[in-house]
């Protein structure tokens, strides 16, 4: 997993500047185990740089996801996104219902279904995304 100096050179490559706010926000998604929303993202990262605005939490949210570094995750019981770190690569995730840990898997044999999808709708598919939800072997 990346730690906070990775992301902060990855912002930096891409001509981002790197302030004492957007520092804390990248410290708190490197230490996150679990998928944060962006409210507690903004919480965290007060208790770092306590002028750290709301703003700069969604905008370098969007940053990191745009850079590939973060996925955004669908929080299923509060119906949100949340965000975590991610891996190099297609990558989709498990995400437990109790917990909110997140665990990222490669494996997607979705040939199948998406050539029934692009026949059934007339569709190029062209990408998709794969959540799911359940138990962590230590909520379980």
């Amino acid at each position: 997993m990346l730690n906070a100096d990775a992301l902060a050179q990855t912002l930096a490559a891409r001509g981002y500047k790197l302030t004492q706010p957007r520092r804390a926000v990248l410290q708190v998604v490197a230490q996150a185990n679990i998928s944060l929303s962006p409210a507690e993202v903004h919480a965290r990262a007060q208790k770092i740089y306590r002028r750290t605005g709301l703003v700069t939490v969604y905008r370098t949210l969007d940053v990191l996801v745009e850079c590939g570094v973060v996925r955004k995750v669908h929080e299923e019981t509060t119906g949100c996104h949340a965000y975590a770190l991610a891996s190099e690569g297609h990558a989709h995730h498990v995400i437990c219902e109790k917990c909110r840990s997140v665990t990222e898997f490669e494996e997607c044999d979705l040939a199948a279904l998406l050539n029934v999808a692009q026949r059934r709708t007339g569709y190029k598919i062209e990408g998709h995304w794969l959540e799911l939800f359940g138990l962590c072997p230590n909520c379980r």
